[in-house]
């Protein structure tokens, strides 16, 4: 009981920053602030945040870094996205960019936050990853099926087929007072989706972006999605393990953080 408490307190501290936002989301909702419409007050929150967790060293400098890079590659997909009527968000604000509030980025971001701030915490260890072109290959094709599915065939499940091979020998290894526990890295992958789907149906309910289905009623997002948020979590993991193994020279096959700060500003 004590080591499940231990964990769940270190996944709180995680989800610092998605909590955050969550708040954010559902507060704006029920409160309107005069001359500052809610996707603007919801974007100026994702900065104080930031701004927050850095001077509080809750995340670290090259932590912010990652988290910017995904920032941007959200905000991507979610101009594609919103431009081809994926879904969209109705509500009024300055900082829309061609339909999409720029606080929408923060949403990807939030992810990355969490796990860099998991990664550090649990100190976690990722052994028999597999050779960087493989991993960089299917993270590549996983982002840009989000893209071309619209006009080619959705290669999803292929893709998901495709993991096996290259991340059956991939395992995660994660303390939790002193002890160490691991996972198949893929098991890993659907648990965060699954999490992530349920946080989507929370952020759908309180207004945070509409899918198709949802604009007479709210409506629970479809259990399809769980397999795009699967390959999302994916894409980002693959991201910042192959960061952390540039940063501190980790071998291909042994991805071994648990001696350091991860991604340190002055390591």
């Amino acid at each position: 009981m004590k080591t499940l408490l231990r964990f769940a307190y270190l996944q709180a501290l995680s989800c610092i920053f998605p909590v955050v936002i969550f708040a954010t989301l559902a507060l704006s909702k029920l409160v309107t602030i005069p001359l500052l419409p809610r996707y603007d007050f919801i974007l100026l929150v994702c900065l104080i945040t930031q701004i927050f967790m850095l001077v509080f060293k809750l995340e670290t400098f090259d932590e912010l870094k990652v988290i910017c890079m995904f920032h941007v590659i959200g905000l991507a997909l979610e101009l594609y996205k919103v431009h081809m009527g994926s879904w969209s968000y109705p509500d009024a604000g300055y900082s829309k960019l061609f339909g999409v509030p720029l606080y929408s980025g923060f949403m990807y971001a939030s992810v990355a936050s969490y796990i860099c701030q998991a990664w550090r915490r649990m100190q976690l260890q990722i052994t028999g990853w597999p050779r960087p072109f493989w991993a960089v290959i299917i993270s590549v094709l996983i982002y840009l099926n989000f893209f071309t599915h619209h006009y080619l065939f959705d290669a999803r499940w292929l893709l998901t087929i495709f993991l096996f091979p290259i991340f059956f020998k991939t395992t995660v290894h994660y303390k939790v007072n002193q002890k160490t526990f691991k996972m198949p890295i893929i098991l890993s992958f659907l648990l965060i989706g699954f999490f992530i789907w349920i946080a989507e149906n929370i952020s759908t309910f309180f207004g945070a972006w509409q899918y198709p289905d949802q604009q007479t009623s709210w409506s629970p997002v479809h259990l399809g999605k769980i397999s795009s948020w699967f390959l999302l979590v994916i894409i980002s993991v693959i991201i910042v393990a192959q960061l952390k193994r540039v940063k501190d020279h980790i071998s291909a096959d042994d991805i071994d953080l648990a001696r350091g700060e991860g991604l340190r500003g002055n390591s």
